[in-house]
């Protein structure tokens, strides 16, 4: 095992360049250009591969898995679906609202809402599972590039992105006019851009690839224009302003990523208004003084659901901590605070502590596990924040988070 001060010395030579595992992703500061996962954690967790320290091994190997499958996966596109747009343009996004079922009682055919179950159809000729892999998948390429510096990861997220995003035939408009469609009732919602939350990962994943000679300079000022206009979508359009009301995790995903993007194209300032609105918009208005989130509780999946505005919330909190912004600590005067709402469902970790609210299907203990791993580090002085003994030890190990984030040990 290496020594801590060798893990620090080693950190140091990556940042100054002396390592060769060193990347040319990493910006002049010696710090990878990154807007939600930690740039100091990358540096580290670089430096100890280089070192070939067994402790990060699980994590590196489960990633390279991740982008060697990728590797594997033809490119997606908004072309590969068969049905053509309201708009008539086979470029814009389709999907379907995933918990709304054909009512086999109406003689019009009209869909009902069955929260918490999946209508399969949904997923049938969908752009929504597509662009999410898109983003997953370019995301673990850019980390595979930046910790091996082997060129082919980084050529094929780079063809991921143009086919997706902007070569000609295949694009994607910039705009989620059309998601989680109702049929027969509403072309497109606001809920659609749910699917959209990866793009915190995307833009990330952008950052990663400068320098390598397969992301080219034609391709930033291709994916920078790209994201310029959706953004200003994201904030001027009605789908876009109903999606940021949201008062649940549908506005805390939107927050991140009007954030992220606004990071991406240098709009700090937009960055910045956003994260400190967050401190009321989401903290204040989405978390009661003892942790509980009414809004996820109301839900039928109401565990999976609180987990995944946490999840929203320490995405928010980390986007703040590269921007200057710290949300991790922010409490209002009665206590609210994501510290709280983490506290409130890591009890639950023991798999004797029965969860008190709906939960139609089994509980995702694997989210609050990787919840935990990633905001343990930030709260030290939360004993239920650290208590991981109740999940599986060797998963925890081979998390790809332990390499993005300063986690738990």
């Amino acid at each position: 095992m290496i020594s801590p001060l060798k893990i620090i010395l080693l950190a140091c030579a990556a940042c100054a360049g002396l390592v060769s595992e060193v990347r040319a992703a990493e910006t002049t500061n010696g710090l990878p250009r990154v807007f939600c996962a930690s740039p100091q954690a990358l540096v580290t967790a670089n430096a100890l591969i280089a070192a070939h320290d067994v402790s990060i091994q699980p994590a590196f190997d489960q990633l390279l898995a991740e982008a060697n499958r990728a590797l594997k996966a033809k490119p997606a596109s908004v072309m590969d679906k068969k049905q053509i747009p309201p708009s008539g343009d086979k470029h814009d996004f389709v999907s379907q609202a995933p918990y709304y079922w054909r009512d086999t009682n109406s003689p019009g055919g009209k869909y009902i809402r069955h929260d918490g179950e999946r209508n399969p159809e949904a997923a049938e000729d969908s752009d929504a599972g597509h662009f999410g892999a898109v983003c997953s998948n370019s995301h673990a390429l850019a980390l595979a590039f930046y910790f091996s510096g082997d060129e082919k990861y980084a050529a094929r997220a780079a063809e991921i992105i143009r086919v997706w995003f902007l070569n000609s035939g295949t694009r994607m408009n910039p705009n989620f006019n059309f998601g989680q469609a109702i049929p027969g009732e509403v072309e497109g919602r606001a809920a659609g851009l749910i699917s959209a939350r990866g793009l915190v990962d995307l833009v990330d994943a952008m950052g990663l690839l400068a320098g390598s000679k397969s992301w080219t300079v034609a391709d930033q000022q291709g994916m920078t224009a790209w994201v310029d206009k959706y953004l200003n979508w994201l904030v001027t359009s009605k789908i876009g302003r109903s999606e940021g009301a949201a008062d649940n995790n549908h506005g805390t995903f939107y927050d991140t990523q009007v954030i992220a993007l606004a990071l991406y194209v240098g709009k700090n300032d937009l960055a910045r208004q956003y994260l400190l609105e967050a401190r009321t918009k989401r903290i204040a208005q989405q978390i009661e003084p003892d942790g509980r989130m009414p809004r996820e509780l109301g839900r039928t999946l109401s565990f999976n659901y609180s987990l995944f505005n946490l999840r929203a919330l320490i995405d928010l909190a980390s986007l703040g901590q590269n921007a200057g912004l710290d949300l991790w600590q922010y409490q209002t005067a009665d206590g609210r605070s994501i510290l709280k709402a983490l506290e409130f469902v890591a009890k639950y970790g023991d798999p004797k502590q029965k969860w008190p609210f709906q939960q139609i299907h089994a509980p995702n203990r694997s989210g609050l596990a990787e919840l935990l791993l990633r905001a343990a580090p930030q709260y030290p002085q939360s004993v239920l924040m650290g208590d991981l003994k109740f999940f599986d030890a060797k998963e925890l190990e081979a998390n790809p988070l332990r390499l993005t984030f300063v986690t738990a040990k």
